[in-house]
């Protein structure tokens, strides 16, 4: 057999996924445009945490370290909306291990973010919601690497949500990914694009929440 290779290319398609089912029809530029937005960020948070890409030599390709993934991911919050926001209405005041207070409303802005992770599935079968707590717990990430995905975790997504913010934008939440490599941790897979993060517009958010209307999402 011959080595694992340490570097790969990653090729974006147009094809797109939905509740796994891979739809009979791309979306023109869609890889094209999700492969430029997640080569943005991860250059625009290299200085928090290294991250798999080496280079983008082509708009559809990534060139970047193989690692091992993490069997986690990293899910943020910084509102109540989706599926938060389902498990909060049927009564729930703990996600994740996280205490929500009562009296919440959709789309209503926690004090700080929240990291809500969920465990990696295998194909076939859908994430689950885990706390930090049974992470450690189970070893399915050693508490000091953890932590230290934690920290990475809710500064990337700051970063990203000041970015953002200058293009009149909110990054409502979003999932990250890590691995290892030669001991080191890595920030790893597509990041803050609209098909792994959530973005309302900023521009009648309030207002809209004041009178309980939908928001306009990206």
């Amino acid at each position: 057999l011959l080595p694992r290779a340490e570097r790969f290319l990653v090729v974006a398609t147009d094809r797109i996924s939905a509740f796994d089912v891979v739809l009979p029809r791309g979306i023109p530029y869609k890889g094209q445009v999700l492969n430029q937005i997640a080569a943005k960020f991860l250059d625009a948070t290299a200085d928090i945490v290294p991250n798999w890409k080496i280079a983008t030599p082509d708009p559809t390709v990534t060139f970047g370290h193989r690692c091992d993934p993490y069997p986690v991911e990293m899910i943020v919050r910084a509102y109540l909306t989706g599926s938060s926001w389902r498990t909060y209405k049927a009564g729930a005041r703990e996600i994740c291990g996280i205490r929500l207070p009562d009296g919440m409303k959709e789309h209503q802005k926690f004090p700080v973010p929240i990291i809500t992770p969920t465990t990696k599935a295998e194909q076939g079968m859908h994430d689950e919601d885990i706390s930090r707590e049974k992470i450690i717990e189970k070893g399915l990430v050693p508490e000091d690497e953890y932590t230290l995905i934690e920290k990475y975790t809710m500064e990337v997504f700051l970063r990203g949500s000041e970015i953002a913010a200058s293009h009149g934008l909110i990054l409502v939440d979003t999932k990250y990914e890590f691995g290892r490599k030669e001991g080191q941790i890595y920030l790893i897979d597509e990041i803050n694009t609209p098909d792994s993060s959530r973005y309302f517009y900023a521009d009648g958010y309030q207002e809209r929440f004041d009178k309980g209307l939908p928001q306009k999402q990206l």
